[in-house]
């Protein structure tokens, strides 16, 4: 691979709290998942960040999640299809006032937390997050897990999908990602996040928990920005790829 995008979850906050330093790292990612209210971010926190995203040429995504500000999105929830749906629709066109007024406008859509992983596997809530995404706009691309049911059906259904991988995230030898509550699922040390971001992007593979060296194809790598020194690991890993001729752009 000679180019990848870097994408982060940004707007992350809620009222006068914050988690996320969005201005830093909108100077170092490609592309910016935007929290749209159901999981964190209010209505001024996402006008702020597409304003800020605008600005220095960043893509706009919607982040969309169950709806769990408690539990930040991290929760298990069972959603009847209609209702996810349309909540999902219902946080695109959120966010897309927001881009729009900035000059820019919704560029994609990844799903946050429980409900990524839920829809890597579960193919009644993925359909229902893909029926969400082409009620707010058939011609969105779709950010998840490679094989996952819900890149699997968003194809399907015509719509663009994007594959990511996770430097910063364990995974199983099945090539998912290793469950948060169990020890050693988020990469700590700040080597080794930006050797497996060079090893993702050159040559689309990654040792997962056990060891195993698996395949993970992906067009764009995401960087936690609530991890501590998010910022700096995040320019390490840029100022790394470049330096290894790999261009850091925007998927197409």
């Amino acid at each position: 691979m000679t180019s990848i995008d870097l994408n982060a979850d940004l707007g992350e906050g809620f009222g006068r709290w914050r988690l996320t330093d969005d201005e830093r790292l909108l100077s170092v990612v490609t592309s910016a998942n935007v929290a749209c209210g159901f999981h964190a971010g209010d209505a001024a926190t996402m006008r702020r960040v597409c304003e800020l995203a605008a600005e220095r040429g960043v893509r706009i995504g919607a982040q969309v999640s169950y709806r769990d500000l408690a539990g930040f999105g991290r929760r298990a929830m069972d959603v009847p299809s209609a209702e996810l749906a349309a909540e999902v629709a219902y946080q695109i066109g959120a966010l897309e006032v927001f881009a729009r007024a900035a000059g820019s406008r919704v560029a994609y859509v990844k799903p946050h937390g429980a409900l990524y992983n839920r829809v890597v596997h579960d193919e009644e809530q993925a359909a229902a997050v893909v029926d969400g995404v082409l009620l707010a706009d058939a011609a969105l691309p779709v950010l998840g897990l490679p094989g996952s049911r819900l890149l699997g059906l968003a194809g399907k259904a015509g719509l663009p999908v994007v594959t990511e991988a996770f430097a910063d995230r364990a995974y199983t030898d099945a090539g998912t990602l290793v469950p948060r509550t169990l020890d050693g699922a988020v990469v700590t040390d700040p080597e080794a996040v930006v050797e497996r971001s060079l090893t993702l992007a050159r040559s689309g593979e990654v040792s997962s928990h056990s060891g195993t060296r698996i395949e993970v194809r992906a067009r764009s790598l995401c960087l936690h920005g609530d991890t501590p020194g998010a910022v700096e690991l995040a320019r390490r890993v840029r100022e790394r790829l470049e330096t290894s001729g790999i261009r850091v752009e925007a998927f197409a």
